[in-house]
């Protein structure tokens, strides 16, 4: 066979999965909801990935961001600090999820059980790799400060977990909440806070509420109030108004992630300033819907958001890990630029985006080590389900009779 045909034989292969993807989705699925969430998982990777570096400072690891020599690259946190997005398709999900199971007769502890083991069993592989790895290092002489702060980094994305189970707990409060209420709660706390000098462990109740924002717009997308483009602009224009004016004259920081040595950040906890962005990113996110339907029409542009959607669990728990595992085994190559050396200049920045696929592949092994537990969670649910739910099953896909408005895309 000719070298040619040997080198087109992926292309088809390829086509050809992504087809038989794009063929195993059911109808009515919104695809858009995919996009978005695989996006915002996409964002958060790549923004911790820009905005963190651990220096090699004698014979430790610290944390460092080129956010502190460099202000002036704030706008790439405006790109990537996509968990607005995120939180607002979690309530969407959730709350159309908890209208379907309601139509199934499923009750509140069954389903809350169901979601709630999809976030935190995949964490018990985190925890346990890093409680060992952590007595290994120390065993092994490595400083406190170095142990510190890879644990720490490792262990960041646990917070969101925790916040994001605490609001699906929550969803049936949530179903008929207005986004002003929280809103309004969170202003409230940043002008204690910040204009009347009130305690600064007051912020920490927006680490809640701050989120409850975007999460209860998920809610009001479920109840069709966000279908007009209206709504997304207003969000879009309002949120980012709002956050300029922060920005400017209120001395809020322009980054809207942390940076360390900051006196305030926007994100640990949130605050007014990062909650009005997460409502510009959510009214965009809201405007490019339809774009996105007719981008996910492409089976191959499908199935990649599909995989990521498939395996978002353990991307998002495993990026920081695999950005570590990285750093530390080339130390052994000495300090190297953009990995190990201070982030103040563009030539770490320049260094930084040719270690990203270095990173993505280190993500893939762990990916290949870990995302069984994801899907084992799943499937276990579905074995023990599968018998109560496999006629109406039938019976629905015979009929051709549409789903109920709230319980689509669940």
């Amino acid at each position: 066979m000719p070298d040619t045909q040997r080198k087109r034989r992926p292309g088809p292969a390829l086509r050809r999965a992504a087809a038989r993807i794009d063929g195993a989705t059911p109808p009515q699925r919104d695809r858009a909801v995919d996009a978005l969430r695989a996006l915002a998982i996409v964002g958060v990777v790549l923004g911790h990935w820009l905005v963190t570096a651990l220096v090699a400072d004698g014979g430790s690891l610290r944390a460092a961001s080129p956010l502190a020599a460099m202000p002036w690259l704030a706008p790439v946190s405006w790109t990537f600090q996509t968990l607005a997005v995120f939180f607002m398709v979690g309530g969407h999900v959730a709350t159309r999820s908890l209208a379907s199971a309601r139509a199934r007769g499923d009750g509140y502890g069954t389903w809350l059980r169901a979601r709630l083991g999809r976030l935190f069993v995949p964490v018990t592989a985190v925890a346990a790799v890093w409680t060992v790895a952590a007595a290994g290092l120390l065993l092994g002489g490595a400083s406190f400060v170095t142990v510190h702060t890879v644990v720490k980094l490792a262990l960041s994305p646990l917070w969101f977990l925790l916040v994001f189970a605490v609001l699906t707990a929550a969803t049936p409060l949530v179903t008929r909440l207005n986004p002003l209420w929280p809103l309004a709660v969170v202003l409230h706390v940043d002008l204690v806070r910040f204009g009347l000098g009130g305690p600064a462990w007051l912020g920490w109740v927006n680490l809640g509420v701050g989120w409850l924002v975007p999460y209860s717009l998920g809610a009001a997308w479920t109840r069709g109030e966000l279908e007009r483009p209206r709504a997304g602009w207003t969000l879009l224009v309002g949120g980012a108004v709002a956050a300029a004016v922060l920005v400017r004259w209120a001395s809020y920081p322009a980054s809207m992630v942390g940076v360390p040595g900051a006196a305030v950040s926007n994100l640990n906890p949130p605050t007014l300033a990062a909650v009005a962005f997460g409502l510009a990113q959510c009214g965009l996110a809201l405007l490019l819907r339809d774009r996105l339907r007719r981008a996910m029409r492409r089976p191959v542009a499908w199935a990649a958001v599909a995989l990521v959607n498939l395996s978002a669990m353990t991307v998002f728990l495993w990026h920081q890990t695999a950005m570590m595992a990285t750093t530390a085994t080339a130390l052994t190559a000495g300090p190297l630029p953009g990995l190990h050396t201070v982030p103040d200049g563009l030539d770490w920045v320049a260094a930084r985006l040719l270690w990203l696929p270095v990173f993505a592949l280190a993500l893939v092994v762990c990916w290949a080590a870990f995302h069984g537990l994801e899907h084992g969670t799943r499937r276990s649910r579905g074995r023990r389900s599968r018998g109560r739910r496999s006629t109406v099953v039938r019976v629905h896909h015979r009929s051709h009779r549409p789903e109920p408005k709230a319980a689509r895309s669940a």
